[in-house]
């Protein structure tokens, strides 16, 4: 995805955005990715990169306690995107109890089928207590799902957009 426009205003007084989060692509910093969820449908033409999701799997704690959000968007070759959804869900079954994130969607898009995003939240600190290396990763799911897709998986982290002194890592109140 070329990086978007983004909006000129910000959605803090728009009634309709319910949340939103911003995310910056871990290989390419001119590229994000703007993950918002709207009360009503939006009014008016869409943006050609836009992507209406359509919700697969998705598992929240209550509440929320997450020191990164990363999207991670998956494009599958032509006449693959059965398999590749099915690998994502099963994956995300299993992330839940090995990963235990405080957030997971895997969604697909109604525009374009033949991708699929995975939004993670989870908390750094609680993992590392864990013992587990890794917040989250994909790491294990590659070698399977790899020769299912048009191009590597797409990884973006949250963009806060503005730092506050100090506490990059904080996630917006307005995140998912």
């Amino acid at each position: 995805m070329p990086a978007p426009r983004l909006p000129a205003v910000d959605h803090d007084g728009d009634a309709r955005v319910a949340v939103r989060s911003r995310f910056r692509s871990v290989n390419d910093p001119r590229r994000f990715a703007l993950y918002s969820v709207e009360e009503r449908a939006r009014s008016g033409p869409a943006l050609c990169n836009d992507h209406t999701l359509l919700v697969v799997r998705e598992f929240r704690r209550v509440p929320l306690l997450a020191s990164t959000l990363a999207l991670t968007v998956f494009t599958a070759r032509a006449g693959q995107v059965a398999p590749v959804i099915a690998t994502l869900a099963l994956f995300a079954e299993r992330a839940v109890s090995l990963f235990q994130p405080s957030y997971l969607l895997l969604a697909r898009s109604l525009e374009q089928p033949p991708v699929a995003v995975v939004v993670t939240g989870v908390h750094e600190g609680a993992a590392l207590q864990a013992a587990r290396s890794t917040a989250f990763s994909f790491e294990r799911l590659l070698p399977e799902l790899s020769p299912m897709l048009a191009r590597e998986p797409e990884d973006y982290v949250y963009d806060a957009g503005a730092q506050v002194s100090g506490l990059t890592s904080l996630v917006s109140p307005h995140a998912v």
